[in-house]
């Protein structure tokens, strides 16, 4: 069958490498995609802010199944208008998408169903949001409410951190904000795909979203990732899929907005238990590299099984028992104002020692690949432990020469000073 997949970063680049792997696929083709992609994928030459434009290529091109990728087209109805016009969709619709498309949406829906989810106030001006920093005190929580490519959160730990993030929050008309409580505890993630009725666990990762080592500096889209996170242990989803995943989807589905895709839980390990930190309404990113780069089973069928109600009947995936790490390359200057057109080589001498370079922000003219955004590619690598996987993916990114890029040398540290400590004892 032929497959349109739209966006162009490294979880995109991740799922196109797997969907090329399926014996199901046809033609893949993807919109706008990135040089990585390009390796799987006919580049299609549509804007996917058209709509029309999208189904008529569906159409011309007999694509029986869209996959959406990145989080601001689902936001914009491109799902729904897809199944109106008679094409299958990996991905939610307009309605349903609001799990990540608006905080404020997701926090009074787990005030409505008892989610365990940390304290929070709606908040749509300054003096508002001023007002509610009293009930929290510091260190405090405060969220953009709409899409912010996932770094539109500030955890303010002094009176005049949170009053700066509030003065650029609504430095101009019309923002809204969420002010939450801050939980204690670790973050972990966890994917679950659903038709909207069944629900099939999916895998877990843990992401840095720190820009420094040891988690410093402010929060980026995410510089690496491992998969799977050992400190969600089975208890602990079993836990979280029981209290947060099933209610919500169970909700979505009465209240007439079935969510149909990847569902992605951040969730806090708190002491009384996993608490939801907020949803994503597709895979993350650069989480969804180190999953895709474990799983084993057809995500072309899978998918395909998702969009057209069938999950029920697939048997659950396969992933590989080895552990993935994935380091973010991003260019200086990141998160602020990124450093592009820096040159790129060495990304096959980095593969052809085992790892996988998933282009995240790339582009290529008639000299060299270039950079062409903030976080440019992502090595992957596999192996027995997290410190393996890590020596890894280290190691395939001293291949790499990348001279105005930059990455944190720490990820998964966590978990390897854990393993360090049960060996001690």
């Amino acid at each position: 069958m032929n497959v349109l997949l739209i966006g162009s970063g490294g979880r995109e680049h991740a799922l196109a490498w797997k969907l090329a792997q399926s014996p199901g696929l046809s033609t893949l083709y993807a919109a706008p995609g990135n040089p990585g992609i390009a390796r799987h994928a006919e580049i299609a030459a549509i804007d996917v802010d058209d709509h029309p434009a999208v189904i008529e290529f569906c159409h011309s091109h007999a694509v029986q199944l869209v996959v959406i990728g990145p989080e601001a087209p689902l936001v914009a109805g491109l799902g729904d208008a897809l199944r109106a016009g008679g094409v299958a969709v990996f991905g939610p619709n307009r309605a349903a998408a609001r799990l990540e498309g608006s905080k404020g949406f997701t926090k009074d829906l787990c005030a409505q169903i008892g989610i365990p989810t940390a304290g929070y106030r709606r908040v749509a001006s300054l003096a508002a949001a001023r007002a509610a920093l009293g009930d929290f005190g510091v260190p405090v929580v405060i969220k953009a409410d709409g899409l912010a490519a996932g770094k539109g959160v500030t955890i303010a730990v002094t009176p005049a951190e949170a009053e700066a993030a509030l003065a650029a929050l609504f430095a101009d008309p019309g923002g809204e904000a969420v002010i939450e409580e801050f939980l204690t505890g670790e973050e972990a993630s966890l994917f679950v795909l659903t038709d909207g009725t069944t629900i099939m666990p999916f895998g877990s990762a843990q992401d840095h979203k720190r820009v420094g080592a040891g988690d410093t500096g402010p929060n980026t889209g995410g510089m690496g990732a491992y998969s799977p996170a050992a400190v969600l242990t089975p208890a602990l989803e079993a836990r979280a899929l029981d209290a947060i995943i099933r209610p919500t989807v169970a909700a979505m589905a009465a209240a007439g907005m079935p969510f149909s895709g990847v569902l992605y839980a951040g969730l806090m390990l708190t002491a009384e238990g996993p608490k939801l930190i907020e949803y994503n309404a597709r895979f993350g990113d650069p989480e969804c590299e180190v999953l895709m780069l474990r799983l084993e089973s057809d995500l072309l069928a899978l998918m395909l099984a998702t969009a057209e109600g069938r999950l029920a009947a697939c048997p659950p995936p396969r992933f590989a028992e080895a552990v993935a790490l994935t380091v973010v390359m991003a260019a200086a200057g990141y998160p602020g104002a990124p450093e592009t057109g820096g040159t790129i080589d060495g990304i096959d001498a980095a593969e052809r020692e085992g790892a996988k370079v998933f282009h995240a922000g790339t582009r290529r003219d008639a000299t060299a690949l270039r950079a062409s955004g903030g976080r440019v590619l992502a090595v992957t690598a596999a192996g027995a432990s997290v410190a393996a996987a890590q020596a890894a993916a280290y190691h395939a990114i001293d291949l790499i020469d990348f001279p105005s890029g930059f990455c944190r040398r720490d990820i998964g540290w966590r978990e390897i000073a854990r393993a360090r400590d049960g060996e001690a004892r």
